[in-house]
């Protein structure tokens, strides 16, 4: 129940709704009792005309109901039947409509609001929870099992609502007609409610599976779409099919057992209800016969007796569907509880620009606790319109360091600064627009030119976004494309080339003028030619900046103001091209490496 609560959650912001409903599935199952109750007149009065017979005490309204009823002509009664079907059909199609159609508002209101909640949590969580979760899987919680959740309540929790209420309202009925018949029916209850319960976890847990697998299929379909030239250069289509095909299959088995028990529900509950209804129609046709009930009151009873059960069946796949849903359910708040991990502190403070420096404060990083450091008393200071070049092996820590300074990441032990104040106590949404990054791994929208250029600015105007292109030259190739900066890239820029996807980024890096640049193998894609004019263009964005440089080729950091080279994780040597080539030590045998491989 305190799981169920929790899926109930979602549906707060469609109370009103879900209230509006409800009051048309009591209404209609008022007019079902009515069109039931026909049933009397229709057998004592218009068939057999006799005088309808219950026994023990009415209330006076039906007392009195029934007596008039006794003494109109039984053509008359069958006429006012007639119109009185057609009028309650009519209304109760109405309360139906807007019923299912509110139902629905609600569950498709649901759907929205889950995936808002995910997808905004989403963009929340630090990088070290998207390094534990494939893609596919993340994909698969906010599009597969919110459908389950929507199923459940524009379906499941309308059955719940409305088969609740017939199942009160027939129960009522057969205990007033005889409480004697109702004990007996009702002697097979037990057994359709284990069956009920022993099949529901059944489902559950088969559902859990099937939520597993198709997040297995999410990831194969992400991973294999976005690395489609790796597999076809590599002829790895019938591996990467095969691979589909499995996972496929598994989804297929389990999805088939989950189905399997669900439908036998069904089949269960009816045979063991139509036990019942025989053992009835032995005893109260005996009532009948001896006439202690007229056979039009038996023939409510019977007809209440089997609506009875028709509500029951459906509050029983309504619990195979919820144990569903309540496994989707955990999969997402399994999301949206994950903590922030990097946020804000309480008393953290906007700032505009920074005045003089930064400073790296025996920082020491490891990604888990289980895993080695990454960094280690890494003591480092930046002054204000430093060019810094970070050198190395690949894995030293080159990357992670500047990420540390971005905040995707705190430190494990020590602290960095800005103007002499920790980065933990400034907002991270002012920190970050005072840093652009221009990295190795280009990543453009599938959305035009225009739009990846001002992604970091908004407010952008049209002669900015120009200028920006211009600066980063890629304005002529721009101005080639069948609609110039209209042009829609595709998904992650498939429709460039790699230097033209790097130049874009470097346009929109630009664009956001930010005082602190971050450029990680920012001309590793480039041929040459291109480099050369991204070289030029570089040149004149880093001035008046603090840079960070990570380069492989060494060559393209002479000029930097300090060199830091780490090796292990640590800080070995900094200083400048030259006074470290007359060390001789690391640094002189990568530039060496490089220049003579």
């Amino acid at each position: 129940m305190k799981e169920y609560l929790k899926l109930l959650r979602f549906v707060k912001p469609y109370i009103g709704y879900l209230i509006l409903a409800s009051l048309c599935m009591g209404l209609s199952t008022i007019f079902d009792g009515v069109s039931l109750g026909m049933i009397v007149p229709f057998c004592d009065r218009v068939l057999s005309n006799r005088e309808i017979v219950v026994p023990g005490e009415l209330p006076s309204f039906l007392s009195s109901f029934i007596e008039k009823i006794n003494t109109l002509d039984s053509f008359f009664i069958l006429k006012a039947m007639a119109i009185g079907i057609i009028s309650l059909y009519f209304f109760k199609g109405v309360l139906l409509f807007f019923q299912n159609y509110l139902m629905n508002i609600v569950g498709q209101g649901v759907v929205k609001e889950v995936r808002n909640k995910l997808y905004k949590k989403l963009q929340e969580l630090s990088l070290n929870f998207y390094a534990r979760k494939r893609t596919g899987e993340l994909i698969s919680r906010i599009t597969n099992d919110v459908n389950f959740i929507a199923h459940a309540i524009s379906y499941a929790l309308s059955d719940f609502l409305y088969q609740s209420m017939q199942a009160i309202f027939y129960a009522f009925l057969v205990f007033y007609i005889s409480w004697r018949w109702t004990l007996i029916s009702l002697a097979i209850f037990p057994f359709i409610l284990l069956s009920t319960i022993r099949v529901g976890k059944l489902v559950r847990k088969y559902s859990s599976e099937t939520q597993r697998r198709m997040a297995d299929l999410n990831s194969q379909l992400s991973e294999t779409i976005q690395g489609v030239w790796v597999v076809k250069g590599f002829s790895r289509e019938d591996y990467e099919y095969e691979r589909f095909k499995k996972i496929n299959n598994q989804y297929y088995k389990y999805i088939l057992k989950s189905i399997k028990k669900t439908v036998l529900l069904s089949p269960l509950t009816q045979f063991l209800s139509a036990i019942g209804a025989a053992i009835i129609l032995v005893v109260g046709g005996k009532d009948v016969i001896e006439g202690r009930f007229s056979f039009g009151v038996f023939g409510l009873f019977l007809g209440a007796l089997l609506s009875l059960v028709k509500p029951l069946k459906k509050l029983s796949n309504v619990y195979s569907i919820n144990q569903q849903a309540l496994a989707a359910s955990e999969r997402i708040y399994e999301v949206l509880e994950e903590e922030t991990g990097i946020k804000d502190r309480p008393h953290s403070v906007f700032i505009n620009d920074f005045k003089e420096g930064i400073v790296f404060e025996d920082v020491w990083f490891r990604y888990d606790r289980d895993e080695k450091l990454v960094l280690k008393n890494i003591n480092l200071h930046i002054k204000k319109n430093d060019i810094i070049a970070l050198v190395g092996r690949s894995g030293v820590g080159k990357s992670t360091l500047v990420k540390l300074m971005c905040r995707f990441y705190e430190p494990t032990r020590g602290r960095i600064l800005i103007d002499g104040r920790d980065i933990r106590d400034i907002k991270i949404s002012s920190l970050r627009k005072l840093i652009s990054i221009v990295s190795q791994d280009t990543i453009l929208f599938n959305d035009t030119v225009r739009e990846n250029i001002a992604y970091g600015k908004e407010e952008a105007s049209w002669e900015e976004i120009v200028e920006a292109a211009k600066k980063a030259y890629c304005y002529e190739f721009i101005m080639n494309l069948p609609q110039g900066f209209n042009t829609v890239v595709g998904n992650r820029g498939f429709k460039l080339s790699a230097g033209q996807k790097q130049r874009i980024a470097i346009a929109r890096a630009i664009l956001r003028d930010a005082p602190i640049l971050i450029l990680d193998e920012a001309t590793s894609q480039l041929d040459f030619e291109a480099e050369r004019l991204i070289r030029n263009a570089i040149h004149n964005l880093i001035k008046d900046r603090t840079v960070f440089i990570i380069a492989h080729r060494l060559s393209t950091i002479q000029k930097s103001s300090k060199i830091v080279v780490l090796e292990g994780g640590e800080i070995v040597e900094q200083g400048t091209h030259f006074s470290l080539m007359a060390k001789g030590r690391l640094y002189k045998k990568l530039y060496q490496l490089q220049l003579n491989p």
